[in-house]
């Protein structure tokens, strides 16, 4: 199981929670304008990043709370960088756009949820081993 994420070192906690939705964000946000399925992809490893997420946590409130906040910054990013390079997107969008950034939200935290779940029941199963 990864180290949890309050036993990190604070630059550490700051560039995992807040760094990598930035960073995926960009990618994504650049890639809605170029290449759909670019765009996809990076989508997915933000989701498989959202669960692994997660398991540095210790319970499954705690990952959804961080969750929340990654996949808000994660969809707002996307849309901040799409609306600055001002192209034209290659998946469909909701109208109004926000919608992207409700739905990255709800994502991150049941998500990371799901990996603070698995983290809960791995530290259950050792401890009784």
């Amino acid at each position: 199981m990864p180290t949890l994420l309050l036993d990190r070192p604070p630059l550490a906690q700051i560039a995992l929670a807040v760094g990598g939705p930035v960073l995926l964000g960009v990618l994504a946000g650049w890639l809605l304008g170029e290449w759909g399925a670019g765009y996809w992809g990076v989508s997915v490893v933000a989701g498989i990043g959202g669960i692994l997420s997660g398991m540095e946590h210790p319970t499954a409130d705690e990952a959804a709370t961080r969750g929340f906040f990654s996949g808000m910054v994660f969809g707002s990013v996307i849309l901040a960088v799409h609306a600055a390079l001002g192209n034209t997107a290659q998946v469909k969008l909701s109208h109004p756009h926000a919608g992207l950034v409700v739905v990255t939200t709800i994502a991150g935290a049941l998500l990371a949820a799901l990996g603070g779940w698995i983290r809960r029941r791995w530290d259950r199963r050792e401890d009784r081993a």
